[in-house]
């Protein structure tokens, strides 16, 4: 039990650092606008992340996975922005890899 509550934690943490490097890329040249647009999608799994759905956990893995494929885009092809991208896609693997431990320890509902 205090494994899945630290996963958790954990979990909204990550989001919350992941959606501030979103808005980060201001920082390098992004307009406000786009950085904003990337952060909305965030928002459709938080309620399920908060309360600990594991539905919510199971998606948002699958989910988290377009934002590492931009994150290492740009750090391949975007030679001024390249400290930014490694530190997005850091915090987005780390977000990903809190979901996958939240699934681990949390018991599996079967019916």
């Amino acid at each position: 039990m205090r494994e899945q509550r630290t996963a958790r934690i954990a979990t909204v943490l990550l989001w919350t650092a992941v959606a501030a490097s979103l808005l980060g890329w201001i920082l390098v040249g992004y307009p406000w606008p786009l950085c904003a647009l990337a952060v909305v999608p965030l928002l459709a799994p938080l309620q399920g992340l908060v309360r600990g759905h594991r539905q919510t956990y199971a998606w948002a893995t699958l989910f988290a996975v377009a934002y590492i494929a931009f994150a290492l885009t740009e750090l391949l092809v975007n030679p001024a922005a390249r400290w930014m991208a490694g530190l997005s896609m850091l915090l987005v693997f780390g977000w990903f890899c809190a979901m996958i431990m939240f699934l681990r320890v949390s018991p599996a509902h079967r019916e």
